[in-house]
C-alpha cells in the first residue's frame, strides 16, 4: 500500500519523479484523483467557474471552500490535500488569513494551503508558517488577479517581468513554501525558475520543464467546457459518454423498458393478496374485526 503524501514528501521530490497533481471538488471526484495515482490533490477556487457557474474565481468564500474540501477529504485519499485561499481570505490582515487558513485544516481537512502572489504575500507565508500550516505558492496567471491583469493573460514574456517573476519565485521559497504553482508563464521562464528555486515547481500551462503538472479534473476528462486554454489535452469525453447514457435512459422510461423485473421490489405472495383485498374491498369493510377479536 502507498504511503501518504505529505507537504515534506513533496518538497524532497524536487528534481525527481515528476509530482501528479489534478484537481478535485468533492467525494467521488476525489476518490477516482486518488485511486489514478495522483500525488496531490488541490480543492481549487476554480470550482467557482468548474462546479459552480460562475464567470471567474472571485465569488467563491472560504465558507464554500471549507465545504468542497472536507468532502474531498473525507476520500481520505493518499494524495496531499490542499485547500486554496479564495479572494480576499488572505487579503486584509495576517491575523484574517491565519484564521482562514486554520479553518481550511481544522474543519475542511486540508493539508496545506496554496494562496496565490509574490512578496507582497510574505508576511501571510510566514504567518501561515509559524502556525505550522504549509504554504503552496503560485505565480504567473494568477486567476484572483484578472482585473488587474485586464484578464486572462500569459505572464513573463517581457523580459524585466519575467525577471520579477522569478525574483518573486526565490522570495517565496525563502519565506518556506514548499512549492510553487506556475501558471500561465513561456516555458524559459518556468524553467529558469525551476533550475534555480529549491522547491518543487508544478506547472499548468508552464510547459514540460516543471517538476510536475497539474489539470482541472473536468478538463483532463472532458466533463468541462468547450472553449478550452491552450495547455490543456483532453483524455477522456466523459460529458458526451454521460449525455449518452442520459439519453438511453429516458428513451427506455418512454417505451417501458425501464425498469424491468429484476429491477423491481415485490411483497410476499400472501401479504400482497391481502393487500389487493384490503384496497378492493367495500368502505366500511374491516377485514381485520376476526383477527382484532381473537386478540
Amino acid at each position: 500500500m502507498a504511503t501518504k503524501m505529505t507537504a515534506p514528501k513533496v518538497l524532497a521530490a524536487k528534481g525527481g519523479e515528476k509530482l501528479r497533481m489534478v484537481t478535485a471538488y468533492d467525494h467521488p471526484t476525489a476518490q477516482i484523483a486518488d485511486r489514478a495515482g495522483a500525488d496531490i490533490i488541490l480543492v481549487g477556487d476554480s470550482l467557482a467557474n468548474v462546479v459552480l457557474g460562475y464567470d471567474d474565481t472571485l465569488s467563491v468564500t472560504i465558507d464554500v471552500m471549507v465545504h468542497h474540501t472536507a468532502a474531498v477529504a473525507r476520500a481520505k485519499p493518499r494524495a496531499l490535500i490542499v485547500g486554496d485561499m479564495p479572494w480576499l481570505s488572505f487579503h486584509v490582515t495576517v491575523a484574517e488569513a491565519v484564521r482562514n487558513a486554520g479553518r481550511l485544516i481544522k474543519e475542511g481537512g486540508a493539508e496545506a494551503i496554496k494562496l496565490e502572489g509574490g512578496r507582497k504575500r510574505l508576511p501571510v507565508i510566514r504567518a501561515l508558517r509559524d502556525a505550522e500550516i504549509p504554504v503552496m505558492g503560485h505565480l504567473g496567471l494568477t486567476p484572483q488577479s484578472v482585473h488587474a491583469m485586464g484578464g486572462y493573460r500569459v505572464q513573463g514574456k517581457r523580459a524585466h517581468a519575467a525577471y520579477e517573476l522569478v525574483s518573486d519565485a526565490h522570495a517565496l521559497a525563502d519565506a518556506g513554501v514548499f512549492a510553487i504553482v506556475l501558471e500561465g508563464v513561456p516555458d524559459v521562464v518556468a524553467a529558469k525558475v525551476t533550475e534555480e528555486v529549491p522547491v518543487p515547481t508544478i506547472g499548468i500551462g508552464a510547459g514540460p520543464s516543471c517538476d510536475g503538472q497539474v489539470l482541472v479534473f473536468h478538463d483532463v476528462v472532458g466533463l468541462g467546457g468547450d472553449h478550452l486554454p491552450k495547455f490543456v489535452r483532453r483524455y477522456g469525453a466523459l460529458r458526451d459518454e454521460a449525455v449518452a447514457a442520459l439519453e438511453a435512459f429516458f428513451a427506455d422510461v418512454r417505451s417501458g423498458e425501464f425498469p424491468r423485473e429484476e429491477e423491481t421490489y415485490h411483497m410476499p405472495e400472501e401479504s400482497a393478496r391481502v393487500f389487493r383485498e384490503l384496497t378492493e374491498a367495500p368502505a366500511g369493510d374491516d377485514l381485520f374485526a376476526d383477527e382484532a377479536m381473537e386478540r
